[in-house]
């Protein structure tokens, strides 16, 4: 796995052990870089703090990523405390559950903005923020997106609706943020048991059909997708920007 050592990073979205986003702060952590974990709401925070106990001299800030001050809040206190910034990662996406079951045809026009705002407009904040921090330091931002954003996934719905404007702002910001040296890239992850896959009506099927169909025969884990992370964030991968790395055991690939 690519090395790390001497790099600064942040990650949103751990919330539990089983966060994907705690896979990636883990491997970030084995491969040697320093970290903020920022964790949203207090329900989270003591769960968070315990989990960063593990890691190396992390910072664990609290951060609502809907709202502008606390995001400014946040990436003052990482410049104080680490000066600059070399990483990103942006695991983050909510919907409301009534929008998670049934059809598409049925979301609000509530659940439509509250789903983008969270789940897509929240790369786009974080990124302005930290790629002044990333300047001539190879930066690199990494967000996790789902096969849902390409195709119809039952009951995604307006989450899949949200994670295809996610894999087009990667694009747009790897435009915009490419002159200044700073790389933006994606993950397309195979469904995983997470809390917040659990609000998807019908996930279980979702896990079998994919362990029955994928070229690998089975379901990806998430040390596999967090060592994905590591190497779109490390030089190995400074070649690569604007991209969606599937990372799903192949599932992507079938078309029926």
């Amino acid at each position: 796995m690519p090395q790390l050592d001497g790099k600064l990073g942040i990650v949103f979205g751990v919330a539990n052990k089983r966060s994907l986003a705690w896979a990636i702060a883990r491997a970030l952590d084995s491969a040697g870089a320093r970290l903020a974990l920022a964790y949203q709401g207090e329900r989270f925070e003591k769960g968070v703090r315990e989990l960063a106990s593990g890691l190396r001299n992390a910072l664990v800030l609290p951060c609502d990523v809907t709202r502008d001050g606390d995001l400014d809040s946040l990436f003052e206190r990482v410049r104080s405390s680490f000066g600059a910034l070399d990483l990103a990662v942006h695991a983050v996406a909510y919907a409301k559950p009534e929008d998670l079951e049934g059809g598409y045809l049925a979301t609000s026009r509530e659940g439509f903005g509250l789903a983008h705002d969270v789940s897509v407009y929240s790369l786009t904040a974080i990124a302005r923020r930290a790629a002044p921090l990333m300047e001539g330091r190879e930066g690199s931002i990494v967000t996790l997106t789902y096969l849902g954003g390409e195709r119809v996934v039952p009951n995604y719905n307006v989450m899949g609706v949200a994670k295809a404007a996610l894999e087009s702002s990667v694009r747009y910001l790897a435009a915009d943020l490419g002159p200044a040296g700073v790389r933006v890239n994606a993950i397309s992850a195979g469904p995983v048991r997470t809390l917040s896959s659990a609000g998807v009506s019908g996930f279980v099927g979702i896990l079998d059909r994919v362990a029955q169909s994928a070229p690998l025969r089975r379901n990806v884990e998430p040390e596999e997708i967090a060592e994905a992370a590591v190497f779109l964030l490390s030089r190995a991968a400074r070649g690569i920007t604007g991209e969606v790395l599937h990372v799903d055991c192949g599932f992507h690939v079938l078309g029926v």
